[in-house]
């Protein structure tokens, strides 16, 4: 993959990935061209509910307590529907609070620096790689994030929602 290509491939590719202590659920990456709705978030979802099934057996019956931010198809009515019928809890999510968003404050630096001086030959390679780096993540780097979100929360209750930065 060319470099113009590499750099403006987040531009036209989005990934998402569902984790919890243990590690990632679900890594999904969205095909180019496409853009996240809330019938694709539903089947999203779908995919999730069934990767927890297999991957965490008895968590479904626990509970689920899910974590996204207030965008359009995480808020649409359909998505809504989705999450009541299946019993989800949603963690609230302050308007404006990007530092409460798991990627935003303990994935994406880490990754950044993993991929930083890579050239793929072709996308598959680059999402390739991205698997490849999820499949070998320590347990700790999950726990850590998760654990670090508490203390972000209680920071962001304190501060009535307002920004959190550290």
């Amino acid at each position: 993959m060319s470099e113009k290509k590499q750099e403006n491939w987040h531009k036209s590719k989005s990934f998402d990935q569902y984790r919890d202590a243990k590690g990632v659920i679900l890594l999904d990456i969205l095909p180019q061209g496409q853009c996240i709705n809330a019938a694709r978030y539903c089947s999203t979802l779908d995919r999730l509910k069934e990767a927890i099934r297999c991957k965490r057996p008895g968590l479904l019956r626990m509970g689920v307590v899910l974590q996204h931010d207030n965008a359009t198809p995480h808020s649409a009515n359909l998505t809504q529907q989705w999450l009541q019928r299946c019993g989800w809890e949603i963690l609230p999510h302050p308007a404006h609070s990007p530092d409460l968003a798991h990627s935003d404050f303990h994935l994406f630096g880490p990754l950044k620096r993993y991929l930083g001086g890579m050239a793929f030959e072709t996308e598959d390679d680059l999402i390739s790689e991205l698997r490849n780096w999820f499949d070998n993540l320590d347990v700790d780097f999950f726990r850590v994030g998760i654990n670090s979100l508490l203390s972000r929360w209680q920071k962001c209750i304190d501060l009535h929602e307002d920004y959190v930065e550290k």
